[in-house]
């Protein structure tokens, strides 16, 4: 009967329209539509790889092999279970133009092919031509390579250059290649020619570092899982890693799953905001109802009834934000759809997705209840007698204790909702902690800001206009906290960005320099390490030289277990990993734990295995590892674990071994070299023409790559900061229109004490200056804690507060304050203050 009634009750309410709701719907709107909008892209993202799997794999599945090629036997299995089979190397090299002194080089990423690729999909070719033409060259074999490449070596079709020792003609450069988002990522810009004109180069010896895929398509109905569980079963031991059309880009999958989870989480944040400007415009539209309210309870409403009454508007109202969010979040990706596609170097199909807007919806149901169950409880907590004035003020702190409880089964359900929907517990739960934290941090804050206005009133006599602005903040609980809390917790996710993002950039481009090497030089032959170090050990300008054999491998089993059943998805596990050999630990090795095998150790294989990682997949010391090396299995026991360091871009080796276990082995040598600067260019022209198999890869053009890549996640991350921030900036909107009434009145009074108009506007903008300089500094402080926890803990990089991002933040949080509080001040200013004063008695 009172749900009848309560309903009965909200109807006539609704009636009313919208007035007052304005923010509460955009600040739920907004909030939901972002985490929709990310999730029909990430959708969409998915449905594009999954239904061009095959053309982006080159094939309906693909077998891979490290360090070598297929046997016959194997080969000759994966031509009788398909319809039609392309042999591809990938490797690193360098291509080199002219000769001597004047020789140009530019790293490049390798991919040779036959006469069958690509089996799916088509080149496209700038002059336009096939690519069989292509690689038939004249003179010299043919090749393609991309275009930034050719600009920068100044090459044009018809000019040739050399890879090792092989000579190629330039043909044409790449304008489309169809299966490159499977390839993954590579250091150096593509070059492409076909295998068989890479004999006799060097390129391809025993122990270079290649991989070779086998492209298969197959007959229509083939089930590729049980094509996968065949192989695998067939080859188990062999070092074979089978992928097929289902996951033709598992690399660009997982990235863009893991950044789709993250901007969920930022997109969270904002919610978080729109959350407090939900909560303010609950308890000023409450506060404006007191005299309907407190009429209901004269005539013998119930506290359950008017609960309803309201709960059941403000549901209403929160179910319309909420449709409005996912309207935007399911319509803004469709209208962009030909920019986002474009932009994207993979195929995406936008299409309205049903899944991204459920859980966006769940995530704006349940903030709304969060929300707004507290400022709607609050009323079964005030009298009927005390209703008519400052109703809402009056009541305690907190509610019954069954909204309380609520609230944290709320809290925890919507918790565990986005740990289930991100995948990632981990950082769910940092980002839910960094966000409650901010929010405790703030409110502390926003009484403390009161509490100081209120002390600092005395201090400011004789300057009216400060006087006012710090007793407006002290005295007018609402406004100091809805500032604070919704523009300070934005400020503060973009905060957290700025200094980790600042930081990740001082990383590497003021400290890595000091301790990275100037090159990495792979696949020296074994029969050239004598000569290469002879070379670099008589420059002066060669401060240090470190050297390793190497091999590739797979972990395939831990203690006689499918290695991905133990380790999961680490990516320890996860491809073929680099492996080295020695006698002894050299002077930077730090053994952590365990014992380190004796020089002359003859007996079954033993391995050093990095802490960290080791701790990651749970090892402990006696624990044995399988590994296939050149289709070899080899099973080691762990009898030590080191610290490896690798974010000094130095040689660093999760396994090492004795080096009877791996020294038969064909292997070729890798080194770094720490040189002056200006002696780079030289070093790398003496060892490239001495030892043209060799590749140097420059750490700093690679640094570039990462930094590249960096600046794409950054850039996506800051636009989910900024949605955060506008949320932010809507509920100080929201405020600044709720205080209007009491602005009015204040002026009112000021203007009736002789106060002029200008510096009645001169307080409001002080006023407003104050509290927005006062978030940001607060903002400020959380956002540098918890980008500090960021570096620290997670990337592990040094921290430095970032003054350029923090000034930044300051005056953001006084400018947005100003724009929102001088945009309601001047119907204030313009009331008379007779009929305002009248009005009030």
């Amino acid at each position: 009967m009172s749900l009848a009634i309560a309903a009965r009750f909200a109807r006539r309410e609704l009636r009313g329209g919208l007035h007052g709701f304005r923010i509460f719907l955009a600040c739920l709107a907004l909030g939901v539509a972002a985490i929709a909008g990310v999730g029909s892209v990430r959708s969409a993202i998915q449905a594009g790889l999954s239904d061009q799997g095959a053309i982006l794999l080159g094939g309906d599945a693909q077998a891979e092999f490290t360090y070598r090629f297929a046997s016959d036997q194997e080969r000759a299995w994966l031509e009788s279970v398909s319809t039609g089979l392309s042999e591809i190397t990938d490797f690193r090299s360098m291509a080199v133009v002219g000769d001597a002194d004047t020789a140009e080089r530019g790293l490049t990423q390798v991919k040779s092919v036959d006469d069958a690729y690509p089996l799916l999909g088509k080149m496209v070719l700038d002059p336009a031509m096939p690519l069989a033409q292509a690689l038939d060259g004249g003179e010299h074999p043919g090749a393609v390579m991309a275009p930034v490449l050719a600009d920068r070596l100044g090459l044009a079709p018809g000019d040739s250059f050399r890879l090792g020792t092989a000579e190629f003609t330039l043909s044409a450069t790449i304008v489309t290649e169809p299966d490159d988002a499977g390839d993954g990522f590579g250091l150096g810009p593509r070059t492409m020619v076909r295998t068989r004109d890479l004999d006799g180069s060097g390129l391809l010896a025993p122990g270079s570092l290649f991989e070779s895929e086998y492209r298969m398509t197959v007959a229509p109905g083939t089930d590729l899982a049980a094509l996968r569980d065949e192989a695998e079963e067939r080859y188990q031991g062999t070092g074979i890693r089978w992928r097929d059309a289902t996951d033709g880009a598992p690399g660009v999958a997982r990235f863009v799953d893991q950044l789709a989870n993250f901007l969920v989480l930022v997109g969270l944040s904002g919610l978080a905001v729109g959350g407090i400007g939900v909560s303010a415009a609950v308890r000023a539209y409450l506060a404006r109802k007191t005299t309907v309210i407190a009429t209901l309870r004269t005539l013998g409403a119930s506290r359950r009834v008017i609960f309803l009454t309201y709960f059941l508007q403000i549901g209403a109202l929160s179910l319309l934000g909420i449709a409005i969010g996912l309207l935007l979040g399911a319509a803004v990706p469709l209208l962009f759809a030909p920019l986002i596609a474009g932009a994207l170097p993979i195929p995406v199909i936008f299409t309205l997705y049903p899944g991204p807007l459920a859980e966006a919806a769940i995530y704006g149901v349940l903030t709304a209840l969060l929300f707004t169950l507290w400022p709607l409880a609050r009323t079964e907590e005030v009298r009927a007698a005390t209703l008519f004035r400052d109703a809402l003020d009056s009541a305690r702190a907190l509610p019954a204790t069954r909204f309380v409880v609520a609230t944290a089964v709320l809290l925890t359900v919507l918790v565990g909702v986005a740990v289930v929907f991100s995948g990632n517990a981990r950082i769910t739960l940092w980002t839910t902690a960094g966000i409650l934290g901010a929010l405790v941090i703030l409110s502390i804050a926003a009484t403390a800001i009161r509490a100081l206005a209120r002390r600092a009133v005395p201090v400011a006599r004789g300057k009216p206009v400060l006087r006012w602005a710090l007793g407006a903040i002290g005295g007018r609980r609402d406004t100091a906290g809805s500032v604070v809390l919704s523009l300070g917790l934005g400020l503060s996710v973009l905060a957290a960005i700025g200094q980790i993002d600042g930081n990740l950039r001082a990383a590497i481009d003021r400290d890595l320099p000091e301790i990275a090497p100037s090159y990495f030089f792979v696949d020296i032959q074994p029969d050239q390490i004598d000569g290469y170090l002879e070379r670099l050990e008589n420059d002066p300008a060669v401060s240090r030289i470190d050297t390793a054999p190497m091999l590739r491998g797979v972990i395939t089993r831990i203690n006689g277990v499918n290695a991905q059943e133990v380790a999961g998805d680490h990516w320890v596990v996860r491809g073929d990993r680099g492996i080295t050999y020695t006698a002894e630990p050299d002077s930077r090795t730090i053994v952590t734990d365990g014992e380190w095998w004796p020089r002359d150790y003859n007996g079954p294989p033993q391995i050093s295995f990095a802490r960290e990682e080791a701790e990651e997949i749970g090892l402990t010391l006696g624990d044995e590892i399988t590994f296939n090396v050149l289709g070899r299995d080899i099973t080691a026991t762990v009898t030590s674990f080191r610290d490896v360091d690798f974010s000094t871009a130095g040689i660093g080796f999760v396994m090492t071994l004795n080096p009877t276990a791996l020294q038969g082995a064909p292997h070729t040598w890798i080194s770094t070299v720490y040189a002056e600067p200006e002696s780079e260019a030289r070093i790398l022209r003496d060892l490239a023409t001495r030892y043209p198999n060799i590749t140097a890869i420059r750490v700093r053009d690679a640094i570039d790559r990462v930094t590249e890549l960096l600046e794409g996640i950054g850039a996506a991350i800051r636009w989910g900061a900024a949605a955060t921030l506008l949320t932010g900036f809507l509920v100080l909107i929201g405020a600044a229109s709720a205080g209007t009434s009491a602005q009015t009145y204040e002026a009112a009074v000021l203007k009736t004490l002789g106060a002029s108009r200008a510096r009645i506007l001169q307080s409001f903008a002080l006023r407003s200056a104050l509290l927005g300089a006062s978030a940001g500094v607060v903002a400020l402080g959380a956002g540098i804690l918890g980008g500090w926890a960021v570096s620290r803990f997670i990337m592990e990089t040094g921290f430095a507060v970032q003054w350029s991002s923090a000034l930044g933040i300051i005056l953001g949080g006084i400018l947005a304050t100003l724009i929102a509080g001088l945009g309601f001040a001047w119907r204030p200013l313009a009331a008379r203050p007779a009929t305002v004063l009248r009005a009030r008695e």
